[in-house]
C-alpha cells in the first residue's frame, strides 16, 4: 500500500513528499498520506476535494501538455438515469464503441472498449451461445443477423459493488455505478462478479496521445487512468450531469439509443418502458439493470 502512495506522489496526484507541503506549513510523509488515502472521494470534505482536483488538473495538464479540467459534479436531485436500446434498429456499425473511446479517454494501445457489440443470429434470438463480438464484414447489417451492444448495465443491485474488498466502487444516488480509481487496488473481484463482462482492467499504463485526450473530465468518469485499475461505462457521467446525452447516444446513426430520467413521467425513457416490448438481459440474475433493450418495430 505504501508503494501505491509513493506512486501517487510521483505522479503529482499527492504533493508534499519529500520537499513540498500538502497543506500550508506542514510536511507530509508517506505514512501520513496513507491515512489520508484511506478514504474515497465521497468521504472527503469539500476543501479536500477541491485541493485534490486542483492537484490532478495540474498533474494531467503537465503530462499531456494541454489544459485539463477535472470535475466532480454530484448527482442531480430527483434524477434516476436509465438507458434503452432498440434491438430492431441497431445495425452493428460500432460507431458507439469508437465514440465512447474518444469521449472517455480509454487507452488506445492496447485499446480498451467499454461497449461490446455482439452479432447474433435471428433464428436463435438473444442467445450468447450463438453470438460473436469479432464480426468484420465489409458492410452491416448482414442478412440473418442482428446486433446486441453490451456495456455496464448500471444495476440497481450491482454484484460488483458487493465484492469490492475496499469499497472503491459504489452506486450513486442517480443510479450510476462508479469507481474511485485512486482507491481501486486492482484485485479484479468486480470483474469476476460482473455477469455482463462490462469491467475492464488496465494491465499496462493506458496510452492516450495528447492530441486525442478529451480535456473535460470527471473524477469518477473519464479522467486519465493508471496501470492496475479497473474501469467501465459511467453513462458519460461528465456529460449527463450537465444535461447532455451520453456520447454513444449522440453518435448512433439510426437513433437506436435512448437515455433519460426514470423519475420524469414525460421522458422518452418512461414512454419506451411503458409502451414498448422490453427485454432485460440476464433478468434471472436479479441485478435489476437500468439498461433496457426493446423492440421498436
Amino acid at each position: 500500500f505504501f508503494g501505491y502512495v509513493e506512486t501517487l506522489f510521483q505522479s503529482g496526484i499527492i504533493t508534499g513528499y519529500p520537499d513540498k507541503t500538502f497543506r500550508p506549513g506542514r510536511e507530509l510523509n508517506v505514512a501520513e498520506a496513507a491515512t489520508i488515502m484511506i478514504r474515497t472521494i465521497k468521504e472527503l470534505s469539500p476543501e479536500e476535494v477541491k485541493s485534490l482536483l486542483e492537484r490532478m488538473e495540474k498533474s494531467y495538464s503537465d503530462k499531456f501538455d494541454k489544459p485539463v479540467t477535472v470535475g466532480a459534479a454530484p448527482p442531480i436531485d430527483g434524477v434516476q438515469f436509465a438507458y434503452a436500446l432498440d434491438i430492431s434498429l441497431c445495425i452493428g456499425c460500432r460507431r458507439c464503441v469508437h465514440g465512447c473511446v474518444e469521449e472517455n479517454n480509454q487507452s488506445r494501445d492496447p485499446e480498451i472498449q467499454w461497449i461490446t457489440v455482439l452479432e447474433m443470429e435471428k433464428e436463435h434470438g438473444v442467445d450468447v451461445h450463438h453470438a460473436t463480438p469479432y464480426y468484420n464484414p465489409e458492410t452491416v447489417p448482414q442478412p440473418g443477423k442482428f446486433y446486441f451492444p453490451v456495456a455496464c448495465q448500471q444495476c440497481e443491485n450491482p454484484p460488483c459493488v458487493k465484492v469490492c474488498p475496499v469499497e472503491a466502487t459504489w452506486k450513486e444516488k442517480d443510479g450510476i455505478v462508479v469507481i474511485d480509481y485512486n482507491w481501486c487496488i486492482g484485485c479484479r473481484c468486480c470483474i469476476t462478479a460482473c455477469p455482463y463482462g462490462a469491467r475492464h482492467f488496465n494491465w499496462t499504463e493506458p496510452s492516450v496521445p495528447s492530441e486525442a485526450l478529451n480535456p473535460k473530465t470527471h473524477y469518477l468518469g473519464n479522467r486519465p487512468r493508471m496501470k492496475g485499475v479497473v474501469e467501465k461505462c459511467t453513462f458519460c457521467i461528465q456529460r449527463v450531469r450537465e444535461g447532455l446525452y451520453p456520447k454513444c447516444v449522440e453518435v448512433c446513426p439510426v437513433g437506436a439509443r435512448k437515455f433519460g430520467n426514470l423519475n420524469d413521467p414525460e421522458s422518452e425513457i418512461r414512454y419506451i418502458l411503458e409502451n414498448k416490448r422490453i427485454f432485460i438481459f440476464k433478468k434471472d440474475l436479479n441485478t435489476s439493470p437500468k439498461f433496457f433493450y426493446y423492440y421498436g418495430k
